[in-house]
């Protein structure tokens, strides 16, 4: 009989860690709540200690979620108490705690004599504080999970010891994770197999695993740690995270049901409400999925060649081992116009994954309207950017907006840019010359509101086909070492621009009110990569 694999989704808290794909509260509210529709078995809210908007975000979460939701922290007192904290109001919750394992970490984060003088004697350390972790966790809920950082260079004899001491502690799971990406999947499968073998109480807890993308091998670990024992994987929509990414949930999920015929294992998740959510994780984090990106990419069930395209003609089994509909792609074109009416813009936007309040469908019917108006045919991909626009509202404040653009070039003349920028109450205007009209409008932007940042990034994209499409900017700034990004749409590119340039700013301001007004500290005393 199958055995049931429990999907823990880390989108919200690893996913996030990928280099500028940072959510506001209401963006991952939203994904929460998608990733429960798609039936997920856990969802790792957040780091809740590590800033105010962390900590509000698991609570909402908690607070609306009916699925077990996570909160992760340190082997630190005051990290359980403020996950346990915001989580205080879930159904079901899970407080998730680490610690480093192998002997790189343990010398790199631990050096200190105070942790002891020998390796031998850090090792015993890390033992005591892991215990102690979990034992604090327990007394806030039953269901607790450790990870051992760095497992997949950890030396087995020693991993075998940590994880018995968390379980008879009171761990309920206990994650195995390949943080550096670093195994083979034979060598991480024999791990947890040696693991099952050495660890006495280990039918006590939920063997799990958590495996990075370094050497593009996260799947394939996944899929040999499940086969060898491992009852849960921890794994992001798209695969995005921490450098080179997680595990993909897709590509996991997909490769048990389309290999059923060798893999006895199965997952709850609603398959056909894959393509839905990773394009809405998309639009939100600004991260454009890769055109032959697996199950979900542009190409994933495209066929060029004339070979391909006679045989999918005659049997679509010779060149698909799986059916579009399978992940929610459709080939139902459903087109709507100015006249098709609230009703169906309601309909279209529930069947995307999105619950609008009241006063949204208000907002959005708006936008749907100006679209239309420009547009003969508004399509999905269109909508899914109103909503990306409309999350931009539920900021504390929208500090700048763009009241005005003009913009005037040719082959021989100077670019030139004047905006008008409403900045809170006041609204000023600024002209500058540039290389090209996106530039001229940045300098403009720059010189009204007395800023410069570094513009590192600059995508385009065309959101649908024909000459109408929208066109969606994604930009990342930085400044002061910290990088933001910004997505701004228009049938107007250099608008799109230079609404992904104000959005950015956006969240650059709101990033220091909250540093300003921050109420809970951020951990900066020997930062590190977590699980």
């Amino acid at each position: 009989m199958s055995e049931k694999i429990i999907i823990f989704d880390t989108t919200l808290r690893d996913g996030e860690q990928s280099p500028g794909a940072s959510l506001t509260v209401f963006e991952k509210v939203e994904i929460a709540r998608q990733l429960e529709r798609m039936k997920v078995d856990v969802i790792e809210a957040g780091f809740p200690v590590s800033s105010p908007a962390q900590f509000e975000a698991v609570q909402r979460i908690a607070d609306q979620s009916s699925v077990i939701i996570a909160g992760l922290c340190r082997a630190v007192e005051k990290d359980i108490k403020v996950a346990a904290d915001a989580l205080k109001n879930a159904r079901k919750k899970r407080i998730h705690t680490f610690t480093s394992t192998s002997d790189i970490h343990i010398l790199g984060k631990f050096g200190d004599s105070r942790y002891g003088e020998s390796l031998a004697e850090k090792r015993k350390t890390v033992i005591q504080m892991t215990m102690d972790a979990v034992k604090y966790a327990r007394t806030f809920t039953e269901d607790v999970e450790y990870s051992a950082e760095d497992a997949g260079r950890t030396d087995v004899g020693y991993l075998a010891e940590v994880i018995e001491a968390a379980i008879a502690a009171g761990a309920t799971t206990v994650n195995i994770p390949d943080t550096t990406g670093y195994c083979m999947p034979q060598e991480f499968g024999a791990k947890i197999a040696e693991l099952k073998k050495r660890v006495p109480n280990i039918h006590q807890a939920v063997i799990s695993v958590h495996c990075h993308n370094d050497l593009g091998l996260s799947v394939a670990n996944s899929l040999s740690a499940v086969l060898n024992g491992a009852r849960q994987v921890e794994c992001t929509v798209n695969g995005i995270g921490e450098r080179a990414g997680n595990a993909s949930m897709e590509e996991f999920v997909m490769a048990l049901n389309v290999r059923k015929d060798i893999w006895p294992f199965y997952t709850d998740i609603l398959t056909r409400e894959i393509y839905n959510t990773s394009r809405m994780v998309s639009g939100f984090t600004g991260m454009i999925v890769q055109p032959n990106k697996a199950i979900v990419g542009d190409n994933a069930f495209a066929h060029e060649s004339g070979i391909h395209q006679d045989g999918m003609l005659k049997n679509r089994d010779t060149y698909e081992i799986m059916k579009p509909e399978d992940v929610g792609i459709t080939h139902n074109r459903i087109v709507l116009g100015r006249h098709s009416g609230r009703h169906g813009l309601v309909a279209r936007m529930k069947a995307l994954g999105y619950e609008l309040s009241p006063s949204e469908l208000d907002d959005i019917y708006e936008k749907f309207l100006l679209v239309a108006d420009r547009k003969k045919e508004v399509y999905d991909e269109d909508l899914r950017v109103m909503m990306g626009e409309e999350v931009q509202k539920h900021f504390d404040e929208q500090y700048y907006q763009l009241e005005y653009l003009q913009v005037t070039l040719g082959t021989s003349i100077v670019p030139t840019a004047t905006v008008k920028v409403k900045a809170k109450e006041k609204s000023i205007q600024e002209s500058s010359v540039g290389d090209g009209p996106v530039d001229a409008a940045f300098k403009a932007v720059e010189r009204a509101l007395k800023t410069h940042v570094t513009i590192e990034n600059y995508q385009v994209r065309s959101v649908t086909g024909g000459r109408d499409a929208v066109g969606e900017v994604i930009l990342r700034i930085r400044d002061n070492g910290k990088a933001f990004t910004g997505k701004g749409n228009s049938t107007d590119i250099v608008e799109a621009s230079v609404r992904a340039f104000l959005n950015a700013l956006n969240h650059k301001k709101q990033y220091d009110k909250d540093r300003h007004e921050q109420t809970v500290s951020i951990w900066q005393d020997n930062p590190v990569r977590f699980v």
